[in-house]
């Protein structure tokens, strides 16, 4: 079972904290001593030490200076950075609006070639329509108590990013649970122009749609968190607090074996077709 994303970030930040706790205990010195050398609380140096509080690179510098291995603190910081990396909280990635998020990855697609893609929860991204995407955005905003609602632009440009789907030398393997189909967002009209799309956009050559069916049998992978994967070079997922991005090569190999088993389960072509007029015929 892959490790949980966000029990990955903490763990990426408990190794520095040991790091610096080890570097402090080599040189002999106490929390007070150490606090005492870098001019600040020794109760900041027990926040640090238990991952309570995340060091700036200044504290790193510092603490490592006080610690007499000053030439250790690049790489301390380089560690640190990955780790906070790691882990964006929401509230943070969304103070400028929900359209500011979507445009804030447009360079990012454009840089990428393989997109993996599965989803349990709702239509992918790539996929959606303005009018599912416009509830879908609107309902986090309104969750998220964001001041400035913008969902319906955010749609819009979510919609204008999926563009790429169209952009020659990529390739786009997505899975959906059946289930998905179903949790209806916005109105019924929105919701069956959305299976439409899904019809069309399932037929693109560089698209390959698959639909794990529900009456699926002995699943050899249970559903997980929706996840995406890049390239083989990033996974994110998205939970209901954080995205979380995982870096760390061990860890990407368990989403993508977890994603090969979830592309055996998946329906293709005819049969998944038939799955979604279904989903539409249901709309009714």
């Amino acid at each position: 079972m892959p490790t949980s994303p966000s029990t990955s970030a903490q763990a990426a930040r408990e190794v520095v904290a040991v790091r610096l706790r080890d570097l402090r205990k080599n040189a002999g010195l106490t929390v007070v001593d150490l606090a005492g050398r870098c001019g600040w609380h020794h109760s900041k140096t027990s926040r640090i030490e238990n991952s309570v509080t995340a060091p700036s690179a200044k504290d790193i510098r510092a603490w490592a200076t006080a610690c007499g291995v000053a030439e250790l603190a690049q790489d301390l910081i380089t560690q640190s950075l990955s780790a906070e990396s790691m882990y964006s909280e929401w509230r943070h990635q969304v103070r400028r609006g929900m359209k500011q998020l979507q445009d804030s990855v447009v360079q990012f697609f454009h840089d990428t070639r393989l997109f993996r893609i599965y989803s349990s929860t709702m239509v992918p991204g790539l996929l959606q329509t303005e009018g599912y995407a416009a509830a879908l955005l609107s309902n986090i905003a309104d969750f998220r108590g964001i001041p400035y609602n913008d969902g319906a632009d955010a749609a819009t440009a979510r919609v204008e990013r999926s563009h790429i789907l169209h952009e020659p030398g990529r390739r786009f393997v997505m899975l959906m649970e059946e289930g998905v189909l179903y949790s209806q967002l916005g109105n019924a009209d929105a919701m069956a122009a959305q299976i439409g799309h899904l019809l069309t956009a399932g037929a693109l050559p560089q698209v390959s749609l698959g639909i794990i069916p529900m009456a699926t049998r002995e699943r050899s992978q249970w559903p997980v968190e929706t996840f995406h994967v890049y390239d083989d070079k990033l996974v994110s997922i998205e939970f209901l607090s954080a995205e979380v991005n995982i870096t760390q090569p061990s860890e990407i190999v368990l989403y993508l074996k977890a994603f090969e088993q979830l592309r055996g389960m998946a329906v293709y072509g005819a049969a998944a077709r038939a799955l979604l007029t279904k989903a539409l015929s249901a709309l009714d």
